[in-house]
């Protein structure tokens, strides 16, 4: 009889192990693997129940439009001024993020920006540090920093100003000491390095405004140049606390994205190409799938919207809705989306905790943010 159970325990140990083994395949950066019976999701009528924070908007009005459909929709959101030479001059744009977050301090925070006008002056990096710190007594706490620098601002002489200029250590120092985020729009999409009958989303664009079109100004720094001059930086600053804008400027390739996110562990990034995140999804759902959910902790939800005053606040508020809701479809779902000019595919439809991380809990932890109650 003794015989007989060892016998059964060394056919079964096998099975046990197997099992065991199978048991942390399943598992996936902590979360069961997709299609395992423990995951739970999220619905379409979950959309309103749940906190969400939206990284990337710029709000160029004191019209509340835009703010209470965000209360309406259970939306966070934080204001990113500009040092854009078009539009809105960044201290207007900062006079009216000011101005919002005292009228709703629990639904908004802002980022601020510094001015390179005058970077050629001796004091620059002292005033630019002086700047900051009275936004941040303005309630700022995050900085942005621009494509202007390494595609506009030029030096003494002539040369093109890149993002791992020394001149910019001590305010990239001076941000990593007191923990405040950097959100970095380095550089433009791929596309802007190419003939336009190669791109993949920005033909009008660039076909409209040839100037900003880079394949057409061979003298100007290439894409690799953008993209080295920012990884030189994070190299340089390690403990700086990063969002790279538009998918790092990564947004043409998902194995280059992760290398970066592997490279660089304070490095995050924000989810404002949704064409290109929709595409790869087309191409590799599954290859798509598993990065969100290997990195989930890395990956912010935003959209770049512009909000400027309207002359149809009810079409506003539509819009506004109707694209938050979309982009949720696509994550929390698997129904079929169109993607016009390239076909269908399947909603991502995502674990309940990877969606809270990066519809939320990301976005408050690396701007320190108070999460609303």
């Amino acid at each position: 009889m003794k015989n007989l159970i060892q016998l059964n325990f060394l056919h079964i140990l096998p099975l046990l192990l197997l099992g065991l083994s199978f048991g942390n395949v399943q598992k996936y950066n902590g979360l069961e693997s997709p299609g395992s019976e423990s995951e739970v999701y999220y619905s379409l009528e979950d959309f309103n129940l749940v906190k969400k924070f939206d990284h990337h908007i710029h709000i160029n009005t004191d019209e509340t439009v835009f703010i209470k459909q965000a209360q309406a929709d259970n939306f966070q959101f934080l204001d990113i001024v500009d040092d854009r030479p078009f539009g809105l001059p960044m201290d207007e744009q900062q006079k009216f993020a000011i101005l919002n977050l005292k009228n709703f301090p629990n639904r908004m925070a802002f980022a601020t920006t510094f001015s390179v006008k005058e970077w050629n002056n001796k004091d620059w990096e002292e005033n630019t540090i002086s700047n900051l710190k009275r936004s941040f007594s303005k309630g700022a706490i995050a900085v942005k920093i621009w494509k202007n620098v390494g595609m506009d601002l030029r030096d003494e002489s002539g040369n093109f100003v890149m993002v791992d200029n020394p001149r910019l250590d001590p305010i990239l120092d001076y941000l990593a000491k007191h923990h405040i985020p950097l959100i970095g729009h380095n550089g433009e999409p791929r596309d802007c390095w190419l003939p336009l009958e190669e791109m993949t989303f920005s033909q009008g664009y660039y076909g409209a405004h040839p100037e900003y079109h880079m394949y057409l100004h061979p003298e100007y720094p290439s894409y690799e140049d953008q993209i080295n001059a920012r990884d030189n930086m994070l190299t340089k600053h390690p403990d700086l606390k990063f969002v790279g804008a538009h998918l790092g400027s990564l947004e043409w390739s998902l194995e280059e994205l992760a290398k970066r996110l592997d490279k660089f562990p304070n490095m995050n990034v924000d989810l404002t190409r949704m064409s290109n995140l929709k595409l790869h999804t087309l191409n590799n759902r599954q290859k798509t799938r598993d990065l969100f959910i290997k990195y989930q902790d890395r990956l912010i939800y935003g959209t770049d919207r512009g909000v400027i005053a309207s002359d149809n606040p009810a079409e506003l508020k539509r819009n506004i809705h109707n694209g938050w809701l979309s982009d949720w479809r696509f994550y929390v779902s698997d129904d079929i989306i169109v993607l016009l000019g390239f076909g269908k595919l399947k909603g991502l439809k995502l674990p309940r905790s990877v969606v809270d991380k990066i519809y939320y809990k990301n976005a408050v932890k690396t701007l320190g943010f108070p999460e609303l109650q």
